[in-house]
């Protein structure tokens, strides 16, 4: 029996896996690096760079309060004024824990994993808005360039730090890029602002002995496919049914894998039963097959919204494979 590191490069290098890798079972996530503060459930904060975050208790995520006594970015013309990054951390005490989780990991069975968020084109959409940023890409460009630049540098350093620290073999970032139909920006917006910044960011990491760049975007996204392959991505997790998952693997699957297709929205809800979750996992796998393909929640995490969803899909995957394989 492989490894679930092995069951992994097998899976998207085309080769003989002997079982369908099981969700995020081969990431080790090493979640205690000192990324920055981030609301909980029920919970109001303002992070460094000044975003001040809302989840309210009977919601299922937060996001960014932006009326005009919050909005950090009010004049994309004036933001190297309004914008200031936060220190990044780099004292021994903050990134103990990190330290000693990622020390404890079997390198040989399980990727040591970075969560990394939120992304390039969320950060500027959580500093001013989304209509605010959208519109900037149109009617200030310079200043737009100028500001992904400085976003950029500033995870840059992050980065380097992360690297010294944790030696990760994989990174988990987060950005979202579209709604469940469309992407936010065309896709040649997207090659002129959000490509080269990604390139020089996943880049380094490659650079620097990251194996894998596994990237969160539970949205439509084929339009893009192209660039997150240019950009060194090697699986896009959070890919949504509205993408026609299987013609993206038969197209792109030598060059990228996909981690996806059990859209979260209609398993995990209040009223979700075992029936519904086998009903979608089978139809994932059964389309999708068992090269370039790792069946998964679109959820941007190993957890489900609603108790039990995620234990559930990993208990029909695991009978899949016995079937299947």
């Amino acid at each position: 029996m492989l490894t679930k590191r092995q069951n992994l490069m097998e899976t998207i290098k085309g080769g003989n896996p002997d079982r369908f890798v099981n969700q995020y079972e081969f990431m080790n996530l090493i979640m205690e690096a000192p990324l920055g503060e981030m609301a909980g459930p029920g919970q109001t904060i303002k992070n460094g760079w000044g975003i001040t975050f809302s989840w309210p208790a009977d919601q299922l995520g937060g996001f960014p309060v932006h009326d005009e006594e919050h909005k950090v970015l009010k004049d994309i013309t004036d933001w190297k004024n309004q914008v200031k990054a936060p220190a990044v951390a780099t004292s021994d005490e903050a990134w103990a824990a990190a330290v000693a989780h990622a020390n404890a990991v079997d390198r040989n069975e399980e990727f040591v994993t970075a969560f990394v968020a939120p992304g390039i084109f969320e950060m500027t959409h959580h500093l001013m808005s989304m209509e605010d940023a959208l519109m900037a890409l149109y009617e200030e460009p310079e200043d737009m360039h100028e500001l992904i630049d400085y976003l950029v540098e500033y995870e840059l350093t992050y980065a380097k730090e992360l690297i010294a620290r944790i030696h990760p073999d994989c990174i988990f970032h987060h950005d979202d890029w579209g709604s469940q139909r469309s992407s936010f920006v065309s896709p040649e917006m997207f090659e002129e602002f959000f490509l080269p910044a990604y390139k020089k960011i996943y880049g380094f990491y490659k650079a620097n002995g990251v194996e894998l760049i596994v990237h969160h975007s539970d949205s439509y996204g084929a339009n893009l496919v192209p660039f997150m392959i240019d950009m060194g991505i090697d699986i896009w997790q959070g890919v949504m049914t509205t993408n026609n998952v299987p013609e993206l693997i038969e197209k792109y699957g030598q060059q990228m894998t996909f981690m996806g297709a059990i859209d979260s929205g209609v398993v995990d809800f209040p009223g979700w039963t075992p029936e519904i979750v086998a009903e979608y996992t089978e139809k994932a796998c059964k389309e999708c097959g068992k090269l370039y393909f790792i069946p998964n929640l679109t959820q941007g995490l190993n957890f489900s919204s609603f108790p039990g969803v995620y234990e559930e899909t990993t208990k029909v995957i695991d009978r899949l494979s016995k079937e299947m394989f």
